[in-house]
């Protein structure tokens, strides 16, 4: 069943072609099912919330073409958050023509939650079992002939991260398409009874009107509901309903239906499922949320991370730099002096072509890279959740959750999705918390600063000092802005998530494509921004770029007035600043990164790269700010930045002086 790829595009609602929405809880693999069939390398992650905004492809199924819909992963079709809201949205008001609900096969009584309420609400629904190799190395078997009759609807199982089953999946998905569906009656004689009450208010609609009703049961009102889905008077009866309920002492009615439906969820997975391996994985749960035992683990986790990024990286930029000076370097010079002679330009050339570009290989990619392999591992492993229900506490400090470890862990690897990861924050108020931290997160790009510059000069304790000075800066950060800001921080409710092996072939296949996304945006920044740098310094001109911000580079930060330059063109991308501060290094000082220490002393290097890492993020992350907080937001968290990175770099060149160090 060959299934062809096709470049990501909007749904065009002229050609007709059939739409398959994939849906799922978070954590299920959703998205590795839409890279499987699409091609597309989206990043998938091993924890809540990835996948906020839906993403659109086209795919061939034995020769036809179809609109693929990833959306957000959401445990219901409630309004609680942005990503649920997402998915409904897209849902009710797309109408695919066919729903896949990817399951996980370790944990399908969650799972089926969400499956009845899509077949409440009259989806054609096709069930992908993902997982399941995971389900037998616990020991769970699925009867997945079974779950598929008492269901009602097709189940495929399948091994998304080895594309085993994704293509039976959708040639299952395109049986359905036009098919009539069936809303059953499954729950209890009293709510079945208050579905029907507002059943006979309602007004006609594509979306069956009992599947209306219990949404609207639900929900309690018609904010947030697509228009025609419901009408004044069947939100009234819901109204005279609640209150009947309330009167006698009864559940809400919002808690009264999910129990339902819980309980039905529940039966479906009891009779289908055989799950000896369950008490052995609860045991290391618990180890690992434990206090006691948990945060030496998360410690150790850490500590490794960092061990693996300062040598990993470390390696790969010594090897990169020496094949570098023996082959690429003599090349390019004498190409440049070939061409167009011993001169300002062939200089200049050199900047951009021999410093600029080792400057990307020595610096950016042997960290970037390093890191997201890191990164992909503890995704694919599971154990970003158990950092979440450790960190719930001192995130409660914040004024947010353990949920929010999340995307603050996110945005080590790149502000940019962890920022949209905010979305599965409940209130503004968090979420102006959360994006005010992540922005200060040191992500990929400034962690290759640190390593580049800090580790390589000063070594490993420099930077793991460093590190503490920042996460002590977010900290204060957080704890101000929690007793500034009204309010208070809701409790965490976080599912239990299997630990799982990474698979080697999925983790490389995630950290190359965040890797070459960044190999694709920072050569050409690095290009340019190493030609101008090149040109102000050949042609004197630097001198008078110094000039502005001398008072506070020289005088306040005690560092070399070039070095400001340099940080102006890091809001283009963090990496950059170093990048081209190295590049002024190799030309004036000759090869070899050490050449910082020539005009830079480790004390100097570390204010520059702390400077560098705490002040006004990136301009992509600037951007995605100002789309999910505003631009007022966005620009006083900037401006915010800015003043607590001079602040701080001030402090701390004055202490390292006083104390001694360089």
């Amino acid at each position: 069943m060959p299934i062809g790829c096709h470049d990501a595009q909007p749904r065009d609602p002229i050609s007709g072609d059939p739409q398959v929405a994939l849906a799922g809880n978070p954590n299920v693999g959703k998205s590795t099912v839409f890279n499987s069939l699409t091609g597309l390398g989206a990043v998938t992650a091993n924890y809540p919330g990835t996948t906020v905004e839906v993403s659109v492809a086209t795919a061939r199924v034995n020769g036809s073409r179809v609109t693929i819909l990833d959306l957000p992963g959401t445990y219901a079709l409630s309004s609680h958050t942005e990503d649920q809201q997402a998915a409904r949205r897209a849902l009710l008001e797309e109408r695919p023509d066919a729903v896949a609900a990817i399951l996980d096969a370790t944990n399908l009584a969650r799972n089926l939650y969400l499956v009845l309420q899509l077949l409440d609400l009259g989806f054609r629904v096709v069930v992908a079992l993902n997982l399941t190799d995971e389900a037998t190395r616990r020991g769970i078997h699925i009867d997945a002939g079974r779950l598929g009759a008492l269901l009602g609807v097709p189940v495929v199982p399948t091994i998304a991260t080895r594309r085993r089953g994704t293509a039976e999946l959708m040639t299952e998905a395109m049986g359905v398409v036009g098919q009539p569906t069936e809303s059953r009656r499954r729950y209890s004689a009293e709510i079945e009874g208050m579905a029907a009450r507002v059943e006979a208010l309602l007004d006609d609609h594509e979306v069956p009107a009992r599947g209306r009703a219990l949404l609207l049961l639900e929900e309690g009102t018609l904010e947030g509901l697509p228009a025609g889905i419901a009408n004044p008077e069947a939100a009234a009866e819901v109204a005279t309903i609640a209150q009947e309920v309330s009167e006698r002492g009864g559940e809400p009615l919002p808690l009264a239906i999910a129990r339902e439906r819980h309980l039905e969820a529940d039966r479906i997975a009891r009779e289908v499922t055989l799950h000896p391996g369950e008490v052995q994985h609860l045991r290391l749960w618990r180890l690992a949320t434990r206090p006691s035992t948990g945060v030496p683990i998360l410690l150790a986790v850490l500590g490794a991370t960092f061990a693996g990024l300062f040598w990993g990286g470390s390696l790969l930029a010594r090897l990169v730099e020496a094949l570098w000076a023996r082959t690429a370097s003599p090349a390019i010079a004498a190409v440049s002096v070939w061409a167009f002679g011993d001169g300002i330009l062939t200089r200049i050339l050199k900047w951009g072509l021999d410093a600029g570009l080792l400057a990307v290989l020595t610096v950016g990619i042997p960290y970037v890279l390093t890191f997201y392999l890191l990164l992909s591992i503890l995704e694919d492993s599971g154990y970003l959740n158990v950092a979440a229900v450790l960190t719930d506490r001192l995130m409660g400090r914040l004024g947010l959750n353990g949920r929010a470890t999340i995307p603050l862990v996110a945005g080590a690897g790149c502000s940019v999705p962890a920022i949209l990861g905010l979305r599965v924050l409940r209130t503004e108020r968090e979420r102006l918390i959360g994006g005010t931290l992540v922005a200060l997160v040191p992500c990929s790009a400034r962690t290759a600063v640190i390593m580049g510059a800090v580790a390589y000069l000063g070594g490993w304790r420099a930077a793991l000092l460093l590190y503490v000075t920042v996460a002590a800066v977010i900290l204060a950060s957080g704890w101000g802005l929690n007793r500034l800001l009204p309010g208070r921080a809701p409790d965490l409710i976080m599912e239990i998530f299997p630990f799982r092996w990474p698979t080697p072939l999925s983790v490389l296949r995630k950290a190359w494509a965040r890797a070459r996304e960044f190999v694709t945006v920072a050569v050409p920044v690095v290009l340019v921004g190493s030609f101008v740098l090149g040109a102000l310094y050949e042609t004197g001109l630097i001198r008078l770029a110094e000039r502005p911000l001398a008072p506070i580079v020289e005088g306040w930060l005690g560092l070399p007035a070039v070095a400001g330059i340099t940080l102006v063109f890091a809001v283009l991308r963090k990496e950059l600043a170093l990048q081209l501060l190295v590049a002024l290094a190799l030309v004036q000082y000759g090869s070899g990164a050490s050449s910082l220490s020539a005009f830079m002393t480790p004390n100097q290097v570390f204010t520059y790269a702390l400077v560098n890492t705490i002040y006004i993020p990136c301009v992509a992350t600037m951007a995605v700010l100002a789309k999910v907080l505003g631009w007022r937001r966005s620009a006083a968290i900037s401006g915010f930045t800015i003043v607590l990175a001079l602040i701080v770099g001030g402090l701390a060149t004055r202490l390292l002086t006083f104390l001694g160090f360089g």
